[in-house]
C-alpha cells in the first residue's frame, strides 16, 4: 500500500475513524464584488489577486485549476504581497466554505514550492503561524482543509525546518493526545527533509511514546504507525548516507530502545486490530522498525513477528505492503545471524511459495510490486538456507498444477539469477529437475522453462550432461506453427499462443548464441542437426542465423573446430544430406518464415566442411543470388527462373568437386530423403530435379539405374505435382544418361506397376485401377521430359522409335489424368523437335496424326462449362507442333483452328456458376479466374503460330478465309467501331488499337513508307485513355472524334460498306453504336430514342433541313401541352409521393437531342433558336427531381437523368447557335452540373441567364416573349425556373438597353402575390436586383419597390426566413439610389420593421437587418426621431462588434461608421469612424472602456437606459455577446457568469494584468 494519510482514504473508514460534526466551516461568507463601472480603471494586482480570491468559490473544477494558475503566475511575479493577500483573505473570512479555503491554502503551498528562496522571514514565520493554525483549528478531522495547510508547513520545512518545529512541537506537548494532522505532518516532514528531521527524532520519539497508550481511535493510531513507519525509514536513509548528514555522530543504538517500545505496543496490540487499512500500516511500520531494534530483542520476537506477518495474507486483499515488511524482516534477521529463523522455514516457505505462484496482472503495478518482494524474500533465504530452498523448489516443481509449477520455475530462474555462488554446487540437480516442467503442454509453463533456460545458459549450466536437451526445447520451440490463421486473436489476453511462445525462443536463441561465449562450442555444430529433420523446418531461420553468426566468429578467429569433421559428429547430418537440405530451402525463399536467404548464407559458411572444393564457387556464385532475394518478394521472385538458378549452382559445384564418389553418395542420399518432404509436394518435385542433376554428373551406370528405379518405385503417383518432378527428375538424367534412362523407362512399363491382377506385392492393398492409371500417367511425362532434356544430336532418332511408341498406345484413354499427360507430353517432343531442327533437318511424319489426338480430346469436352485445363493444354501443344515440318495444308489449319476457337468462345462468361454434377466438384472462383485467363492466352499463342507460317497477306487471309474478309477495310471498320462503345474497357481498347492498326495498313496500300506517321491517325493513341474513363458524355466524345478520324481516313467507295456493316451492328445488348445509348439504356418506347437503332434514325431526320425544321416545331408544340411528368405513391406502407417522367415528352426530348447533334440541323436550330432555348428551359424546369419511368421488362427504372437530357439539348442549342462564349462561360461556372439538381437549379438557372446577358444580349427579346406565357403556368417549378431567369436579367443593364425593363419589372410586381415562396422570394430578389442593372430607374419605381419590399419584411409564408431576407437585401441595395423625398416618411416604420431581426439567430439575416439599418441612416440625419432610434439600438450594434460571424461584426462597423454623425456627439463619431474600418482589428476591451467615458461625457441621462438595454442581453444565445455584455456592467460579473467557458477566460485574463 501506498503511504497516504487515512484521512484521505474514502469509504467506510473514513467514517469510522473521524466522525464529522455539522461544523461552522460549512457557512458562507464570500465577498460580494461591487458592481461599479469605476472599477474597471483598477487593474493592479491587489484588486486582480482579489477578484480571484472571490472567484475560488467557483464549483467547477476547471475555473478553479484556472484560479490556482492565475494566482501562482501573480505569485511568481510578488509573493510577498500575493501571499499576503491571501492570508488576508483567510483571516477576514473566517466562515469561508471549506472548498474555498483550500484552493486558497493550495495556491499558498504551490507559491512557497516555487519561491521559497525569495520570501521574506517574517512572511515566512506568519505562514507558519496561519498554516498551523487552519490545520489545527478544528479538533473534528477535515481531510481537505487540513491536509492543504499541513502540505504549506512540508513545503516551508525544507528551508525553514527550526521554525517548523518550533511551531509544530509547541502542538505536541507531552501527555496530550496531538492533533491527527500534526503527527501526519512530522511523518511527511521525514520524508521531504531526513536531514534536517533525524537529529529531532529521538526527542520527539521520546514524547510520542506515551501518547501511543493514550490513542484510543483507529486513525490515531493509524496516523502514529504511518509516522513511526517514515521515521524508520528516515533514520535508515541517514545513517547510510553519514557522509552526507550534518551530525556524523548519529548511531542506529541512539534509538533503539525506544523504537522497540513503540515495536512492542504496534505488535502486541495494534497489529491485531479489526479494520484492515490500520494492520497493514502497522506492519509496514514493524518491517522498517526491525532495522532499528537490537539484535537480541528481534532475535526474541522472531518467533511470534513471522507467524502474526504471514496470518496477515489471509486476511488482507493488498499483499504488497506485507511481502515488503517480510522482505524487511527477513532482511534484517539474516544480517545479524539469526538461529532462530530456521525454525520459521517450512512456513515461510509454504506462504512464500503460494504467492509467488498467483499470476502476475502487468496492468496492476502492486501485484508486480508484491511478486518482486516476494522474490527478494526467496534470495535472503537462499544465502542462509541454499539446500533446504533448492530442495523445496524442486519438489515444487513436481506438482503438474500450472499455478504452481510456473511460480516455482519464476523463483528457479530469480535463483539461478541473484545467488550464483550458492547455486554453483546446485547445478547438475536443478539440470535434471527441469525435464520434468519440459514436458508440460501448457505454453505458459513452457515460457517459464525458455527464461529459466536462458538464465542457465548465462550460468554456464547448458555446457553440463543433459545440456543438450535444453538446446533442444528451444529449437523444437522455434519450429512451432501458428496458434491463429492471419487476421485472427486470442480471446484470452493472458493466453500466451504459439506464435509468442515461438519469438520467444527466436529471441533466447539468438542471445545465446550472440552474448553468451562459452556457449559457442555447444551450439557450433551441433545445431546442425535440426536442420533436416522436418519436424523442426519452421525454425529453420533462426536456426540457420544463430549458425552464420558462430561459424563467422568461428571463421574470423581461425578456431580449428570451424571446419566440421563430420566422420566424428556422429548425431550430425552427412554433409551431401545437409546441402541439398539447405538448397531445398532456397527454392522456396520466402517459405517458413523466410529461410532461403540465411539457408544460402549458411551454404556459404558450411562450404569447406562440406567440400574444400565448393569454397572459392560459392564465394563467387552464392552473393548475387542473395541480393535476388534481397530485392524481390514472394510476389515478385520469378520461380522458374529462380529455380533453374540453383539447378545451375548445383551442376557447377558437382563438376568444381569432380569426385564420383560423393556425387553418387549424394544421389542416393537425396533419393532416401525424399520421404521426408511427403507433406510439402512443390519441396518435393524440385528435390526430384536435384536428383536429376546429382544423377547427370554420376558416371557410375549401375548407381544411375540404381536410383532411377528407386525413384519410379517409391513415387507417389496420385499427386500431380509429383509425376511432373519425378518427369522432370528422370528428363534431366536423360541428359548424361539417354540410354540408360530410355531402357529403365521401358523396363518399367513392363513392370508388375501396370499389372492389374493382384501380385503378391500387393495383396494387403490391391492396386485399383485408377493407381494403374496414375503411374502410365507418370511414365508418359517422362518420356516428354526425357525428349526436351535429352542432347539433341541424339534424340530425333529415339522419338519415333522409342518415345511415341511407348505413348502413342494410350491415345485413345478416357482418363482425364492420363489425357493431360499425354498432351504435355507430346507439347514437349513438339518442343524438343523444334529445338533440334534449327540444327538440322527434320520431317516430323506423325505431326497431323498427334494434332487430331489432340483435337479430338478438346472435342470430348463438354462445350458449356470449363473445368479442366484440356484446352488451353492441347492449343499450347499444337502451337508446339505448328512450326514442325510439314506445315498443314489450308484446310486442315483451318479445321484446327475452328475447333479450338468454337471450344473456346462456347464458353459461358468467367463470372457464370456450373451446377454441380455428382462426379465433379465445382472450381472456385479464383481456379475458374486463372483457367480462363489460361486458356484465352493458348488460343492466342495458338493464332500466332499458325501466322507465323506464312506472314503475308495471303497467310492472313488463308488462315482466316471463312471468318471474316480482310480485303475490305470498311467492312472491317464496320466490325469494330461498335466495339468502341462497348460497356467493357478492354474491349473498347482493343477495338480502338484495331482500327488504328488497319488505318496504318490503309495508309502503307496508298504508298506511304512504312515509317510515316499520320497525325490524325495517331490522335487514336490519346483516345484509348478517355475510353476508360466511364462518364458517359467522356465516352460519347470520345467516339465522336473517332468517327472524325475514320471518316477523314477511309477510302470515299469504303464508306457506304461502312455504313452498312453499322446498320447491321452487334447483337449484344452492350454494344451501342453511340455511348450515348448506354446513358437511356432500359426505355420501353421506340420513340424514345435510346438505343443505336433510334439514335441513328434521328440523326439521320437530322441531314434534311426541312424535315429537322417541321420536327423541332411538332416537339416544340408537343412539350407544351404534354404533362411533363405524374406524381406516384412511393409505397403502400411509407406513402408519400414522387414525380416520375411520362414517357412521350421524355422521348421526345432525347430526340430532339439527338436531331441537334447532327451536323445538318444547324440551319434550323438557329432559324428557331428563340423557341427551342425558352421550350428546353421550361422543360428542363419540369424535369428537375422527376425520376425515369419503370422499364416495362426489367420493372427496374431506366437509368436516364431525366433533367440531364435536357441539359445536354439546351447544350447542344447553344453550341449550334455557336454562342461560344456563353458555353464558356457556363462550363467554367459548373452550371450544366448545378441546372440538372434540384438543391441548385435556381444557382443554375441563374448562371445561365447571366451568361445570356453578358454574350448574347441581342437574343433575349425575343426569348423574353416565349418565355413569358409560362409564368402562368400551373406546374410551380416552371414558374420557378422562368422567375428565377427574368430575376437574374433585371441584374444586368441590358434590359434597359433592350427596353424590357417595363415588361420584366410587371411580370415580377405580379409574382409578389405567386401561391409558391419560392417564385415569391426569386420576384423580390429581381425587383432588387433592379439597383444593380439599372440604377437610373429606381426612382421611377420607388413606390413599388418600397411597399414590395415592405411587405416582403412581413411575410408570414416564410419557413426559411428567405422571402425577409431578401427583402432586406433588396432594399439595402435600392436605398443607395432613392431620393430622400420617396424614403424620408417611411424611415422610421422601416426602422421598427428591422429591429426585431437585429437579434435573429440566422447568421444571414442579422448581418442584412444592420446593413440595411447603416443605409437608411443617410435619410435620417436631422431628424430627432431618426436619433432616438439610433440610441434605441446602439447597445445591440456594439455588442455584436464581438458576434462569432466575421460578415456580422463587419456589418456591424459599415453601420455604426455612416450612422456615427446621427449620434450627436462629435467624439464618439470620430471614433467609429477612425476605429470600426472593415480591415483593422479592434481591441474592444479598450474600445468599449474609452465609449463608456464618453457615452457617461455627453449623455448621462441614458445611462440608466444602456443599463437596462445591457442586462437584456445577459440572456443572449452567444457566449461572446454575454461577455461584451458584462464588459459594460463591469468584469467582475463574469465570474458569476452561468457559463463555464466564460469564467475560465476571465479569470486567465485576470491573470494577465499584473
Amino acid at each position: 500500500m501506498e503511504r497516504e494519510s487515512l484521512a484521505q482514504a474514502p469509504g467506510s473508514l473514513s467514517a469510522h475513524l473521524y466522525p464529522r460534526r455539522e461544523a461552522t466551516s460549512s457557512a458562507t461568507g464570500s465577498r460580494k464584488p461591487a458592481l461599479l463601472l469605476s472599477t474597471m480603471d483598477e487593474t493592479d494586482v491587489e484588486q486582480v489577486t482579489l477578484a480571484l480570491l472571490d472567484a475560488a468559490t467557483d464549483k467547477d473544477s476547471e475555473v478553479q485549476e484556472q484560479v490556482r494558475k492565475s494566482m501562482l503566475t501573480l505569485g511568481k511575479q510578488q509573493p510577498d504581497r500575493v501571499l499576503a493577500m491571501c492570508q488576508d483573505y483567510l483571516l477576514k473570512h473566517p466562515k469561508l466554505v471549506v472548498t474555498h479555503r483550500v484552493v486558497i491554502l493550495q495556491t499558498i503551498e504551490l507559491i512557497v514550492g516555487c519561491k521559497i528562496e525569495d520570501i521574506s522571514y517574517p512572511r515566512i514565520k506568519s505562514i507558519i503561524s496561519l498554516a498551523s493554525d487552519e490545520m489545527t483549528r478544528s479538533k473534528d478531522v477535515i481531510p481537505d482543509w487540513q491536509q492543504a495547510a499541513s502540505n504549506i508547513l512540508v513545503a516551508v520545512g525544507n528551508k525553514h525546518i527550526n521554525d517548523i518545529m518550533e511551531e509544530i512541537l509547541s502542538k505536541f506537548q507531552p501527555g496530550l493526545l496531538p492533533h491527527f494532522f500534526v503527527v501526519q505532518t512530522l511523518a511527511n516532514l521525514s520524508d521531504s527533509n531526513v536531514y534536517g528531521m533525524v537529529p529531532f527524532l529521538n526527542a520527539i520519539l521520546g514524547t510520542m511514546l506515551p501518547m501511543l497508550s493514550m490513542a484510543k481511535q483507529d486513525n490515531m493510531k493509524w496516523v502514529f504507525s504511518s509516522a513511526l513507519c517514515h521515521f524508520s525509514d528516515s533514520i535508515l536513509e541517514y545513517l547510510a548516507n553519514l557522509d552526507k548528514a550534518p551530525d556524523p555522530t548519529v548511531r542506529k543504538d541512539t534509538f533503539s530502545s525506544e523504537v522497540y517500545a513503540a515495536f512492542d505496543i504496534l505488535f502486541n496490540n495494534w497489529l491485531q486490530s479489526r479494520e484492515s487499512k490500520l494492520r497493514l500500516t502497522v506492519a509496514e511500520a514493524v518491517g522498517s522498525m526491525c532495522h532499528l531494534m537490537a539484535s537480541d530483542k528481534l532475535e526474541e520476537q522472531i518467533p511470534k513477528l513471522i507467524p502474526a506477518i504471514l496470518s496477515l495474507y489471509k486476511k488482507n486483499n493488498e499483499h504488497y505492503v506485507i511481502s515488503k515488511s517480510l522482505c524487511q524482516v527477513l532482511d534484517a534477521s539474516v544480517n545479524m545471524g539469526s538461529r532462530v529463523l530456521e525454525t520459521q522455514l517450512d512456513s515461510l516457505l509454504f506462504a512464500l511459495h503460494h504467492q509467488v505462484s498467483v499470476p502476475v496482472d502487468y496492468s496492476n503495478p502492486p501485484t508486480i510490486k508484491n511478486h518482486n518482494e516476494v522474490l527478494r524474500c526467496f534470495s535472503l533465504l537462499a544465502n542462509s538456507f541454499p539446500d533446504r530452498l533448492v530442495l523445496f523448489v524442486l519438489q515444487k516443481m513436481e506438482n503438474s498444477n500450472e499455478r504452481s509449477r510456473v511460480g516455482s520455475l519464476a523463483v528457479l530462474r530469480h535463483l539461478i539469477n541473484s545467488t550464483t555462488s550458492t547455486m554453483e554446487s546446485k547445478k547438475l540437480l536443478i539440470v535434471a529437475s527441469i525435464r520434468q516442467p519440459m514436458a508440460d503442454h501448457s505454453n505458459k509453463v513452457k515460457k517459464h522453462v525458455v527464461q529459466v533456460i536462458s538464465a542457465m545458459a548465462h550460468h554456464g549450466y547448458l555446457e553440463l550432461e543433459g545440456g543438450e536437451l535444453l538446446v533442444r526445447f528451444i529449437v523444437q520451440h522455434c519450429a512451432l506453427h501458428d496458434t491463429y490463421q492471419r487476421g485472427q486473436r486470442p480471446t484470452d489476453p493472458e493466453e500466451v499462443t504459439n506464435e509468442a511462445l515461438r519469438m520467444m525462443c527466436d529471441n533466447t536463441l539468438h542471445l545465446l548464441t550472440t552474448t553468451v561465449g562459452r556457449l559457442a562450442d555447444v551450439l557450433w555444430p551441433k545445431l546442425l542437426y535440426y536442420l533436416t529433420p522436418p519436424q523442426y523446418s519452421n525454425a529453420t531461420t533462426p536456426l540457420c542465423k544463430s549458425l552464420i553468426v558462430l561459424g563467422n566468429k568461428k571463421k574470423n578467429n581461425q578456431e580449428p573446430s570451424f571446419n566440421i569433421d563430420f566422420t566424428q559428429e556422429v548425431n550430425l547430418p552427412s554433409p551431401q544430406t545437409l546441402m541439398v537440405r539447405l538448397l531445398v530451402n532456397a527454392a522456396f525463399p520466402f517459405n517458413s518464415r523466410g529461410h532461403g536467404a540465411p539457408s544460402l548464407s549458411l551454404l556459404q559458411i558450411l562450404s569447406v566442411s562440406i567440400h574444400p572444393n565448393t569454397e572459392i564457387l560459392w564465394e563467387k556464385e552464392i552473393p548475387p543470388l542473395l541480393t535476388v532475394l534481397e530485392e524481390s518478394s514472394a510476389e515478385s521472385l520469378d520461380r522458374k527462373h529462380w529455380n533453374e538458378k540453383l539447378l545451375k549452382l548445383l551442376s557447377k559445384t558437382l563438376a568444381t568437386i569432380d569426385d564420383d564418389k560423393w556425387v553418387c553418395r549424394l544421389a542416393a542420399e537425396a533419393t532416401r530423403y525424399l520421404s521426408t518432404y511427403n507433406n510439402a509436394l512443390e519441396e518435393k518435385s524440385f528435390l526430384y530435379q536435384c536428383i536429376g542433376v546429382t544423377l547427370q554428373q554420376c558416371f557410375n551406370k549401375e548407381v544411375v539405374k540404381k536410383q532411377l528405379q528407386e525413384i519410379l518405385l517409391t513415387a507417389r503417383h496420385n499427386d500431380a505435382v509429383e509425376r511432373e518432378g519425378v518427369a522432370m527428375g528422370v528428363g534431366l538424367c536423360a541428359n548424361s544418361h539417354l540410354e540408360g534412362t530410355l531402357a529403365k523407362l521401358d523396363e518399367f512399363g513392363k513392370s508388375d506397376a501396370f499389372k492389374k491382377s493382384p501380385s503378391i506385392f500387393n495383396l494387403l492393398k490391391e492396386r485399383n485401377d485408377v493407381e494403374v492409371e496414375k503411374v502410365k500417367s507418370t511414365l508418359i511425362l517422362c518420356y516428354g521430359q526425357v525428349a526436351l532434356n535429352a542432347p539433341p544430336e541424339k534424340i530425333l532418332n529415339r522419338i519415333d522409335q522409342d518415345i511415341l511408341r511407348s505413348i502413342s498406345k494410350h491415345f485413345n484413354t478416357k482418363d482425364l489424368t492420363m489425357k493431360l499427360s499425354l498432351i504435355q507430353s507430346v507439347g514437349l517432343i513438339a518442343k524438343a523437335i523444334s529445338e533440334c531442327v534449327k540444327k538440322q533437318g527434320y520431317i516430323f511424319s506423325r505431326k497431323q496424326e498427334l494434332i487430331n489426338v489432340m483435337l479430338d480430346f478438346i472435342k470430348a469436352e463438354p462445350a458449356d462449362s470449363l473445368r479442366t485445363p484440356v484446352r488451353h493444354l492441347v492449343m499450347i501443344t499444337c502451337a508446339n507442333l505448328m512450326p514442325l515440318d510439314p506445315p498443314l495444308s489450308e484446310n486442315e489449319s483451318f479445321d484446327l483452328l475452328k475447333v479450338c476457337v468454337n471450344s473456346v468462345f462456347s464458353l459461358p462468361p468467367e463470372t457464370h456458376t456450373p451446377e454441380k454434377t455428382k462426379e465433379e466438384e465445382i472450381l472456385d472462383p479464383k481456379q475458374r479466374k486463372t483457367l480462363y485467363k489460361d486458356t484465352l492466352a493458348a488460343l492466342h499463342e495458338l493464332m500466332k503460330s499458325l501466322l507465323a507460317g506464312d506472314p503475308t497477306p495471303e497467310g492472313l487471309q488463308s488462315v482466316f478465309k471463312n471468318m471474316v474478309s480482310f480485303h475490305n477495310l470498311g467492312a472491317l471498320l464496320g466490325r469494330l467501331s461498335p466495339r468502341c462503345s462497348d460497356p467493357h474497357p478492354a474491349v473498347r481498347i482493343a477495338a480502338v488499337d484495331c482500327i488504328y492498326t488497319l488505318l496504318y495498313i490503309q495508309l502503307r496500300y496508298e504508298g506511304f513508307a512504312l515509317d510515316y506517321k499520320d497525325e490524325a491517325v495517331d490522335s487514336l493513341v490519346a483516345l484509348k485513355d478517355q475510353l476508360e474513363n466511364p462518364d458517359h458524355s467522356v465516352l460519347y466524345k470520345t467516339c465522336s472524334d473517332l468517327t472524325k478520324v475514320m471518316s477523314k481516313r477511309l477510302p470515299q467507295q469504303q464508306l457506304t460498306t461502312l455504313v452498312f456493316m453499322l446498320f447491321e451492328g452487334p447483337r449484344d445488348a452492350g454494344g451501342a453504336t453511340r455511348a450515348f445509348a448506354e446513358h437511356h439504356r432500359g426505355a420501353g418506347e421506340s420513340g424514345r430514342g435510346t438505343d443505336s437503332w433510334t439514335s441513328e434514325m434521328w440523326m439521320a431526320l437530322g441531314s434534311d433541313p426541312i424535315v429537322a425544321s417541321q420536327i423541332m416545331e411538332m416537339v416544340m408544340e408537343k412539350l407544351l401541352i404534354l404533362a411533363p411528368y405524374v406524381d406516384k405513391k412511393e409505397s403502400m406502407i411509407r406513402g408519400g409521393t414522387t414525380k416520375v417522367a411520362t414517357n412521350q415528352p421524355l422521348a421526345m426530348t432525347c430526340g430532339l437531342k439527338e436531331l441537334l447533334l447532327n451536323g445538318q440541323s444547324q440551319e434550323p436550330a438557329v432559324s428557331l433558336f428563340p423557341q427551342l432555348f425558352s421550350c428546353l428551359t421550361v422543360r428542363l424546369g419540369a424535369s428537375v427531381g422527376v425520376s425515369a419511368p419503370k422499364d416495362n421488362n426489367t420493372k427496374h427504372a431506366a437509368s436516364v437523368h431525366v433533367a440531364g437530357v435536357a441539359a445536354d439539348a439546351l447544350r447542344i442549342l447553344l453550341a449550334r447557335a455557336q454562342l461560344d462564349e456563353v458555353t464558356k462561360r457556363l462550363d467554367e461556372d459548373n452550371a450544366w452540373d448545378a441546372i440538372k439538381e434540384e438543391n441548385t437549379h435556381i444557382t443554375g438557372v441563374t448562371l445561365l441567364a447571366r451568361a445570356m446577358s453578358k454574350h448574347a444580349g441581342p437574343r433575349l427579346p425575343a426569348i423574353v416573349e416565349c418565355l413569358c406565357p409560362s409564368l402562368n403556368n400551373i406546374y410551380e417549378c416552371q414558374r420557378i425556373t422562368v422567375t428565377a431567369f427574368f430575376s437574374e436579367l433585371l441584374n444586368h443593364h441590358v434590359v434597359t438597353e433592350l427596353m424590357l425593363i417595363d415588361v420584366l419589372m410587371n411580370n415580377m410586381m405580379e409574382r409578389i402575390s405567386d401561391p409558391c415562396c419560392t417564385v415569391r422570394m426569386l420576384a423580390v430578389r429581381g425587383l432588387g436586383n433592379i439597383a444593380m442593372g439599372s440604377p437610373e430607374k429606381v426612382n421611377k419605381y420607388a413606390k413599388e419597390l418600397l411597399a414590395a419590399m415592405s411587405s416582403g419584411m412581413e411575410e408570414k409564408d416564410d419557413p426559411g426566413k428567405l422571402i425577409t431576407l431578401e427583402a432586406m437585401s433588396g432594399l439595402s441595395k435600392v436605398l443607395l439610389y432613392l431620393d430622400k423625398k420617396n424614403v424620408h416618411l417611411l424611415v422610421v416604420y422601416i426602422f421598427m420593421k428591422i429591429k426585431p431581426f437585429l437579434e435573429s439567430e440566422n447568421d444571414e439575416i442579422r448581418c442584412a437587418s444592420i446593413h440595411l439599418m447603416g443605409n437608411l441612416s443617410k435619410f435620417g440625419s436631422g431628424e430627432p426621431v431618426f436619433k432616438d432610434q439610433i440610441h434605441n439600438v446602439l447597445v445591440s450594434l456594439l455588442l455584436h462588434l464581438v458576434d462569432p460571424n466575421p460578415q456580422v461584426v463587419k456589418a456591424c462597423k459599415y453601420a455604426m461608421r455612416v450612422c456615427a454623425p446621427v449620434v450627436g456627439s462629435e467624439q464618439i463619431t470620430a471614433m467609429f469612424q477612425n476605429h470600426l474600418h472593415d480591415d483593422k482589428s479592434l481591441h474592444y476591451g479598450e474600445f468599449i472602456n474609452d465609449l463608456t467615458k464618453y457615452l457617461i461625457q455627453d449623455f448621462p441621462g441614458m445611462l440608466n437606459f444602456y443599463h437596462i438595454s445591457v442586462i437584456q442581453f445577459f440572456k443572449s444565445n452567444w457566449p461572446e455577446v454575454r461577455a461584451g455584455a458584462a464588459m459594460f456592467i463591469g468584469l467582475v460579473m463574469l465570474l458569476q457568469d452561468p457559463d463555464p467557458v466564460v469564467r475560465v477566460k476571465a479569470a486567465e485574463a485576470m491573470g494577465r494584468f499584473h
